[in-house]
């Protein structure tokens, strides 16, 4: 086995071309989203009871004559420091953030204000002492949204829509000549497909899906109680905003059917064994209006019966004479490429000498670099002699004793 010296070993992997692990397993086709898990909450009216609760004012720390702009600080400011997802288990601070967003809902609307300023808490109709996180998040979603980005609710039930398809994950084993070249092959992907008789539709020929006469086409059915409205995902149709009346006979109208397809995929000159190629949306199928998940394609390298990779540096060995070693000369070798390098050697070139020829290897992955090719020469010791060729090297043995 061809052996590189130590100052041309660089063994370890590139990096992933994408990193992160996905499963590979087929998700249930057109599943439906799981219900909002959500509290029903307890609305307390006028009683003895709503004297006990905080001044909003107070609550949020702003004068009775703030502006709105003033009071929209104070919340965020509030809403940021006891927001659920920053404390994690912390149940006075969800206590603190139901006070200042309830104090925030009432504040920030001028109607709201005006009753509060004038009848206290008895008017206001609003009391999230007893409401559920996801009531809360459910509701508020678009102000949560405006006030932190991506971050306000979604581990506490928010809406969601289509869900996005799963990813797969194949392998792929690629030759020496693939990785130096750079390849487009074609893989196999087993897997959800939509169905041909109905084209993806799931309807039946001559029909087609209907929109949901339970929640118009939104997947959300909304209830509201007082002056919140709650939305929940639809029971009719599971939130896809559409019903099959006529299910397609192949597909049973579910849209899509388990079989093979192929994917046309680019392997980049110079990868590796280990890393991994992402291609976009060639994943399992996304519910309708949702896109498809990603494929992830594992890479493995066929071993080469004369080279062997060292990085981006490759190694071989050739094998020379008694005579060529004692005398010099050249030689060249053939690629994995089918391309072909010179190199020569010196006379006195001893067993095991190994040759550098630079930038005769593999490609970096930016396309810029090469690696090296590294050749390890073995001097070939004849194991039979005829009378003339003894007599010559004897007389060769003496000569050079002199």
């Amino acid at each position: 086995m061809w052996e590189a010296p130590e100052r041309t070993r660089k063994w370890g992997k590139e990096p992933e071309l994408t990193s992160g692990d996905v499963g590979g397993r087929c998700p249930p086709i057109d599943s439906a989203l799981p219900p909002l898990q959500t509290e029903k909450p307890t609305y307390v009216l006028a009683g003895p009871a709503m004297s006990e609760k905080r001044d909003y004012y107070e609550i949020l720390g702003v004068e009775r004559n703030a502006g709105e702009e003033d009071i929209r600080r104070a919340y965020r400011k509030l809403a940021l420091k006891y927001h659920p997802d920053r404390n994690k288990d912390d149940a006075e601070a969800e206590t603190k953030f139901k006070e200042c967003t309830e104090a925030f809902t009432v504040l920030s609307d001028q109607k709201k204000r005006a009753q509060y300023d004038r009848f206290g808490h008895a008017q206001t109709g609003f009391d999230f002492d007893n409401a559920g996180m996801g009531d809360i998040f459910s509701h508020f979603q678009d102000m949560f949204s405006d006030f932190f980005g991506g971050f306000g609710g979604r581990g506490y039930g928010a809406t969601r829509g289509p869900q996005r398809g799963q990813d797969t994950r194949i392998r792929s084993t690629l030759t020496l000549r693939e990785v130096m070249e750079g390849v487009k092959k074609e893989v196999q992907v087993r897997g959800a497909a939509p169905c041909d008789v109905c084209e993806g539709s799931g309807a039946k020929a001559g029909t087609k899906p209907e929109t949901c006469g339970t929640c118009g086409g939104s997947g959300q059915s909304t209830t509201q109680r007082g002056f919140i409205m709650f939305s929940s995902t639809c029971g009719t149709c599971g939130g896809q905003g559409r019903v099959v009346a006529h299910p397609c006979d192949a597909c049973r109208g579910q849209r899509y059917v388990e079989k093979r397809r192929k994917v046309l995929v680019t392997f980049p000159a110079g990868i590796d064994g280990g890393q991994r190629l992402r291609v976009p949306g060639q994943g399992m199928p996304g519910q309708p209006g949702a896109e498809a998940g990603d494929l992830y394609v594992d890479v493995e390298l066929e071993p080469d019966p004369r080279f062997e990779r060292d990085g981006f540096d490759i190694g071989t060995r050739e094998k020379i004479s008694f005579a060529e070693a004692a005398l010099g000369g050249k030689r060249s070798v053939q690629l994995p490429d089918e391309s072909s390098v010179e190199f020569s050697f010196d006379a006195g070139t001893q067993p095991g000498t190994v040759l550098t020829v630079k930038k005769k290897g593999l490609p970096h992955l930016n396309g810029k670099e090469r690696g090296n090719l590294h050749v390890l020469l073995e001097v070939e010791v004849p194991r039979k002699l005829s009378r003339k060729a003894k007599s010559l090297i004897q007389e060769l043995e003496q000569e050079l004793k002199q």
